[in-house]
């Protein structure tokens, strides 16, 4: 088995609720409701499938009825799953998605019940030594250690989701190539109150190649130890959903990165592969796009 972007993290089955408002204390219809694959690293893989890469994902299911499901949405989107763990008599992580009809805003609620973590000995090393970028979003620390020390030393492209500051995370920040947080994340880190100066902190501190901070609708910044570039989030007529955006942002840029190697090129396109996934619910196909409509964007917005 061989894949070109090889995930690990957390994957789950999503609980997607369109609302007129998000309710509290109060009870409200639901406009729309679907059940489909979740997980921010689960999403940038079938993200990267979708735009012609093979893909391969590593993580924990249970044998239930949830962890069949998660694992028949990966094998359609043209994820390998071969690498996954099922556990036997566990139940498999779910989502709870509440989402604004009016803004595609959203609010989510999540657990893994009590699902095992991957553990470091269970990560196929020979699958990420393989692959050409090894994406992590700091789930399963484990396993996603063990995954990028074998990912740096045989020279695989490191991309590292960052957007919560769990537990094992700090030890994964070293072997990030590509290093590009939530803003959120970054701020915290660092105690800083400024995200270029945090960015900034971020680069020296860790020695990432880029460092960066994904700022939601008001775009992201990278630096590479000499450039640092503010790009503005493309505009979208009309969201339907913002789940998912943050995860393609990072797919996009790190295949346009592996391409190019050219900061505002891979930011453009990571920026246009999020814009586009606004269109429909979740993080996964059919919302995520697929490479020629993700040109074709880029060749209208110029």
């Amino acid at each position: 088995m061989k894949a070109d972007f090889v995930g690990l993290g957390y994957c789950s089955n999503d609980h997607l609720a369109v609302l007129p408002f998000i309710p509290m204390d109060t009870k409200v219809q639901m406009l729309k409701h679907a059940i489909l694959g979740g997980g921010p690293s689960a999403n940038s893989t079938a993200g990267a499938a979708a735009l012609g890469m093979s893909a391969a994902y590593i993580g924990t299911v249970g044998d239930d009825p949830d962890g069949r499901m998660i694992l028949e949405d990966f094998r359609k989107q043209g994820v390998d799953t071969s690498a996954m763990k099922i556990r036997p008599g566990a139940s498999s992580a779910i989502a709870y998605l509440w989402i604004e009809e009016k803004t595609g805003n959203r609010s989510c609620a999540w657990t893994r019940e009590g699902l095992t973590e991957l553990q470091a000995d269970e990560v196929d090393l020979d699958l990420v030594r393989n692959a050409k970028i090894f994406h992590i979003d700091g789930h399963n620390p484990k396993g996603a250690l063990a995954g990028a020390k074998a990912a740096k030393e045989a020279g695989v492209v490191v991309n590292f989701d960052a957007g919560t500051l769990r537990d094992g995370v700090p030890e994964l920040l070293p072997y990030a190539d590509l290093l590009v947080c939530s803003e959120e994340f970054a701020l915290k880190l660092t105690g800083l109150a400024d995200a270029e100066a945090a960015v900034r902190k971020i680069f020296d501190t860790y020695h990432p190649t880029v460092a960066g901070a994904t700022m939601g609708v008001r775009g992201s910044m990278t630096f590479d130890g000499t450039n640092f570039v503010k790009l503005p989030a493309f505009p979208v007529e009309k969201v339907v959903d913002t789940t998912g955006c943050g995860d393609l942002f990072h797919t996009g840029f790190a295949i346009r990165w592996i391409e190019t190697h050219d900061l505002r090129e891979s930011m453009r396109f990571g920026s246009a592969v999020s814009a586009l996934k606004c269109r429909g619910l979740s993080g996964r196909p059919p919302a995520c796009p697929n490479r020629a409509e993700v040109e074709a964007f880029l060749a209208a917005h110029p």
